[in-house]
């Protein structure tokens, strides 16, 4: 390096005529950078470890500030270097150089550039001839890293087994002598409703704050306020799209449609809402980045039961589990006491159709759509409820509703506005059953008016004619229908203080699977003629 060098700088100096013999040495230490340049070339080098450049010009750079730089470029099958001669205060290629203090040319990846592209700049005499691509490097003090850690990291998982294991131990322990568990295992441990499979995994990560990782399918369902999708809910990051994901219902609200998420959020949240006829809740999410509320709900493949009506005509049996059900689950809505005594604040729906209730795998119903929902606390006051408003879809709405002169002064009067709308959906059930003889196409209560009534439409049907939908002979016929229609007709009387208790209507439904079993058995028993029975008189 010294005789090419002393060779460069006596060149220099004989061409500008300032070369003095016995200064030579003293002159060799301001000599201006040497670098390999040759511009581009192709080259063996694959990018990897590494590499010579296979230059063999050594040039001295024009000036002082000049570092040496490197290039390698890969695109397609054409691999190449470029050395040069490079001022650093200026760009090349567009980029500013980095790291050109260093003695070594270590690589560095540089994205949009066209092609697969890396560079280097160095500051040392031909730094530039022998590159290193960084995350290729063989380095000793790396090596050296990686062994020192390994144990550590081995420990570490042992610990963490261990203490896992000890508390999985402690907890089954615990659970078996009968001491209380923490409250979150103790919520996990509630009876869940099997048909309600995926709220097992979700209830886990309800209590994160990281939105759970759901991958929308298709569109099920669309309301005033939001939209219905069947979703899947992944439950590991490693889990393959096939497999490890359980079903899920997302509701998405508008960022305008707050208000309701909010209030159906509040409602659902209240663990005493809890209930094998109440949609089963996981979690509601704010989804900032695309300006959207979710409400993530157990999903029922059967759909609601304006839809299941509609494609399916069902027997006394499946009329049964669809009515008591229903009526289990508004009398919990309404009640002020849990199944175990606990008191909690009634609900009313303010809602009830049947679109706004969903059909179970067992054909059980429970009840969905709580935006109107309204918690029926004594604290309350007149004016409160008051500004609740006229709420409702008109077709299913109270006459005191229609006309806007519910009683404000008891929270009676909202259930009660709530037993009028579920006997309406009780006469859609019994409608499309066959214990009544012929059945017609589905058609919703007041089906002679238009598809989606206006309340000055209903309030004519309702208030001034005083109609109800229609309730024929051939119903009857049916012990147990016939109980039912006789219930319908209470629930639906025009006086709100005339009408059943949701928990009435539940009631009857016990009683009349009792005695639908009795009829039953009693229909297949075959009858013993007359003329050949033997009364032993003795």
């Amino acid at each position: 390096m010294e005789p090419l060098r002393f060779f460069a700088f006596w060149f220099g100096a004989t061409l500008f005529g300032s070369f003095v013999p016995d200064e030579a040495e003293a002159n060799v230490m301001n000599i201006r950078r040497l670098c390999k340049f040759c511009d581009v070339q192709a080259t063996s080098c694959t990018g990897k470890g590494s590499c010579q450049v296979e230059c063999n010009i050594t040039s001295i750079c024009p000036n002082d500030e000049d570092v040496c730089v490197s290039i390698w470029r890969k695109k397609d099958d054409n691999v190449t270097f470029d050395t040069v001669c490079h001022n650093p205060a200026q760009k090349l290629y567009g980029l500013v150089l980095e790291d050109y203090n260093n003695s070594k040319c270590e690589m560095k990846e540089r994205k949009g550039m066209g092609s697969q592209f890396f560079i280097c700049s160095c500051s040392e005499d031909e730094c530039n001839e022998r590159i290193i691509f960084n995350y290729y490097i063989d380095s000793p003090v790396v090596a050296v890293i990686l062994v020192s850690l390994v144990p550590l990291l081995v420990v570490a998982v042992v610990v963490i087994t261990f203490f896992y294991c000890y508390r999985v131990y402690r907890q089954r322990r615990g659970s078996k002598k009968g001491t209380p568990l923490d409250f979150s295992d103790h919520v996990n441990m509630i009876d869940e409703d099997r048909s309600d499979s995926s709220s097992t995994h979700a209830n886990n990560l309800n209590h994160n704050t990281e939105l759970l990782p759901i991958e929308l399918d298709v569109q099920v369902g669309k309301g005033r306020f939001a939209e219905v999708y069947k979703a899947k809910l992944k439950q590991g990051s490693s889990v393959s799209v096939e497999q490890g994901f359980e079903t899920v219902a997302v509701k998405i609200f508008l960022y305008e449609e707050y208000a309701s998420w909010k209030n159906e959020k509040e409602i659902f949240s209240d663990a005493d809402l809890r209930h094998e006829n109440v949609l089963h809740f996981l979690t509601a999410e704010e989804r900032k980045m695309h300006r959207q509320y979710w409400l993530i709900t157990a999903y029922q493949p059967r759909g609601n039961l304006q839809e299941y009506l509609t494609h399916h005509i069902i027997d006394w049996h499946d009329l049964w589990v669809l009515g008591s059900s229903l009526a289990r689950g508004v009398a919990h809505l309404h009640s002020d006491r849990t199944a175990c005594g606990r008191y909690k604040v009634p609900i009313a729906h303010r809602d009830i159709k049947s679109s706004n209730i969903l059909v179970k795998s067992d054909l059980s119903c429970c009840l969905c759509d709580f935006g109107l929902a309204l918690r029926l606390d004594n604290t309350l006051s007149v004016d409160e409820l008051a500004n609740s408003g006229q709420v409702g879809t008109a077709r299913y709405m109270a006459p005191e509703v229609l006309e806007s002169r519910i009683n404000l002064e008891n929270i009676e009067s909202f259930k009660q506005a709530d037993v009028y709308s579920m006997a309406l959906v009780l006469w859609e059930i019994i409608s499309r059953c066959s214990a009544i003889g012929e059945v017609k196409e589905y058609e919703p209560p007041f089906g002679n008016l238009r598809e989606h009534p206006c309340v000055e439409s209903m309030k004519d049907s309702v208030l001034r004619d005083r109609g109800r939908p229609e309730i024929p002979n051939s119903w009857t016929i049916h012990r147990g229908i016939q109980i039912v229609c006789a219930s319908i007709e209470e629930c639906w009387d025009h006086d709100p203080e005339a009408r059943l208790t949701a928990q009435c209507i539940a009631e009857r439904f016990d009683d009349m699977e009792y005695l639908d079993k009795l009829s039953e058995r009693s229909d297949s028993e075959e009858k013993i003629p007359e003329e050949i029975i033997v009364v032993d008189e003795k």
